[in-house]
């Protein structure tokens, strides 16, 4: 499946664009329909289906589909919020071609009923060609009861697009039911990617219509499935000739009581390809940390409180040697918050890419000015890893606006932070300050565990020691802390990730 997500009004484009260039629009209603039908016989057996096709050119894809399984001997209900007669373009084409076919019509049958609850009488399948990815409103009337009774008498759905009631730019969903089946066509849209909509969706197929990839140049594609074919060739390549610091020479800061996040991190940052990983750690930490860590270097900075650790990390990292920062972990345990504010302020003049997680970002929430300017200022990449709360104490500004879906929240966290943001939860959104934007649709529920986002930062931290771009390393990160929970299952912990991480890295290749 292509990477390629795109707004309805992109489809549109590229819909428009392949007519102009010689294709029917009913041509391509015909491979809709059939796309649906096709799938539909491939999943289940003949049985009574209910068709029930919107006003719009949706509706039109539910006429070819009741076609098609009348074709191949479906028995087909037909139910349209309007009378054929009223619908216009390639739908009215597509009703008219239906209706030839049907025995009796002309001789007092309609071969069709008026969208209502008896519809579904006798139904054993439903397909939902009522309103494809444009509407913007909430789903009512006859159309929401209709769908609500079949969801309640537990009927599969088949969606045409996307469920009805499910706005394609955003993932909003008003009135829309749980599907078993979406069928799309050409590319996904946001609402495939981005919950609540996802969930709604069940599994989805993306149809060949005959719309050809040579448009895809022409729309301006900034947001994509986060799969391996988007960041697998900036992936690191290991050098047969060269040692541990050609790998990379990742850092982790460790606050002096809460310790076990740092651990996670440094473990993932280590087992995701880090040629040597450290964890600097005030002195009074140090025994917890080295009696635990074996490949882990651990270095203690003396000194009990944070003006002395941050003399002591800014020593530290006068190393050349040292790739990337990692900071956030349990950092701010037994430090003040302004004397954490100091450490990562030092961690940002450093020079080097940072991954800012957890305390090194609600420590900015009276301030994220101060934040965004020493970002600013900063001369590598910074990824920022908040979850949903730490994401809204942070980002109070107007511009992010947080009554936003999440898609363009993100952007614009991003483009006010300068950073790239990584907006977790089951849809993660990695976005950047020019706009391009991944979903994240490859993360079992498992993963909802503490730590779990400690490994994520710490596997982020080792791909940026390596070298890899802030962007990619973030969405190669996600997927692949995703395919590691997914090989585990249910009853996963974070301290199983890091162990499974190579097993996720052998099935990438």
């Amino acid at each position: 499946m292509s990477p390629d997500i795109l707004t309805v009004a992109q489809m549109a484009c590229a819909d428009a664009t392949t007519i102009a260039g010689g294709t029917p629009g009913f041509t391509l209603m015909q491979a809709a329909g059939r796309a649906v039908a096709d799938a539909i016989v491939q999943r289940w057996s003949p049985r009574p289906v209910a068709v029930l096709c919107g006003p719009g050119n949706n509706g039109g894809d539910g006429w070819v589909v009741a076609q098609r399984l009348r074709a191949a001997g479906w028995p087909v209900t037909v139910a349209s919020l309007v009378p054929p007669e009223r619908l216009q373009g390639d739908a009215a084409l597509a009703a008219q071609a239906c209706l030839a076919t049907w025995p009796g019509v002309g001789d007092g049958q309609p071969g069709w009923q008026t969208l209502a609850p008896q519809a579904l009488q006798g139904a054993v399948l439903v397909v939902d060609a009522l309103f494809g990815a444009g509407l913007s409103r909430a789903l009512d009337g006859v159309a929401r009861e209709v769908l609500d009774l079949a969801h309640v008498r537990g009927l599969p759905i088949v969606a045409v697009d996307v469920p009805s009631g499910v706005w394609g730019d955003d993932g909003q969903a008003e009135g829309a039911v749980v599907c078993a089946l979406t069928v799309t066509f050409f590319r996904l849209k946001p609402a495939h990617a981005l919950m609540p909509a996802r969930a709604l969706c069940g599994e989805v197929v993306v149809a060949d219509i005959g719309i050809s990839g040579d448009v895809l140049p022409t729309l301006g594609i900034q947001t994509w499935d986060n799969q391996p074919a988007l960041w697998r060739g900036q992936w690191p390549q290991v050098d047969a000739a060269g040692h541990k610091y050609h790998r990379g020479h990742a850092l982790v800061w460790s606050g002096p009581l809460m310790t076990g996040a740092a651990r996670l991190s440094a473990l993932a940052a280590a087992r995701t390809g880090a040629g040597l990983t450290t964890v600097c750690v005030p002195q009074q930490a140090w025994a917890i940390h080295a009696s635990a860590l074996t490949c882990v270097m651990v270095h203690p900075v003396a000194g009990e409180g944070a003006t002395q650790w941050q003399s002591g990390l800014e020593s530290l990292l006068e190393d050349h040697r040292l790739s990337a920062v990692l900071i956030g972990p349990g950092a701010v345990g037994g430090t003040q918050p302004s004397g954490l504010k100091g450490l990562v302020l030092t961690v940002l003049a450093s020079g080097r890419p940072v991954v800012l997680d957890a305390d090194a970002l609600t420590v900015f929430a009276d301030d994220p000015a101060l934040l965004f300017a020493a970002i600013a200022g900063h001369s590598r990449p910074v990824v920022l890893t908040p979850h949903e709360g730490e994401f809204a104490r942070l980002f109070r500004d107007p511009s992010v606006g947080l009554t936003q879906n999440k898609l363009s929240r993100a952007r614009a966290a991003a483009h006010l932070s300068g950073a790239v943001v990584l907006l977790k939860g089951a849809d993660t959104v990695v976005a950047t300050p020019d706009g391009r934007a991944a979903i994240n649709r490859h993360a079992p529920p498992c993963l909802a565990t503490a730590g779990a986002g400690d490994v994520l930062a710490g596997m982020i931290l080792g791909l940026l020691a390596q070298g890899m771009p802030a962007w990619q390393a973030a969405c190669a990160a996600v997927w692949l802390h995703g395919e590691a929970a997914a090989a585990f299952g249910p009853g996963l912990i974070a301290d199983d990730l890091p162990g499974l991480i190579p097993q996720a890295l052998k099935r990438l290749g």
